[in-house]
């Protein structure tokens, strides 16, 4: 199975969305998502962490992503230099998004899953695609804050 994850951030933070497309065999699926408040990392685990959690049996999976901050936490082994120094970077600094790299782990833990880096914005059509889902769902959640703010109380 593949799992192909973008994020995208309208400012950064700002209003954000996240899509992933799943694919098993000649099958694929399409999901998106949003959130008011939030940064394009968050919307990255996000994207992955949603896809994750529609996978209904345990399966080797790589998840394609042009998110060097996701990829290289598990390429690199950030992440198990964070949680051996209980979600300290290695300056120190505690680790962002700790919520969602927990809920990762979480997901993912029934899975064997592999991280790739793809280019952001090349031509890879999965990619893309993602991406433009992802732009979609910040420009739906921003669309829907002005509008709400925009309304008399």
């Amino acid at each position: 199975m593949t799992i192909h994850a973008d994020g995208a951030c309208s400012g950064n933070p700002g209003a954000g969305g996240w899509a992933a497309i799943l694919k098993y065999k000649q099958h694929e699926k399409e999901i998106s998502g949003g959130v008011a408040y939030t940064t394009n990392n968050r919307m990255e685990l996000m994207a992955i962490i949603e896809a994750l959690k529609i996978v209904k049996e345990p399966c080797n999976i790589t998840v394609y992503s042009d998110s060097a901050y996701v990829c290289n936490a598990f390429l690199k082994h950030w992440l198990d230099d964070w949680q051996a120094k209980g979600w300290k970077t290695a300056s120190g600094k505690s680790v962002e998004n700790v919520d969602l790299w927990e809920e990762l782990l979480l997901q993912m833990d029934p899975h064997q899953v592999r991280y790739e880096k793809v280019p952001g914005h090349a031509d890879n059509a999965y990619n893309n695609r993602c991406d433009k889902l992802a732009r979609a769902a910040a420009k739906e959640i921003a669309k829907s804050l002005e509008n709400a703010e925009s309304k008399p109380s």
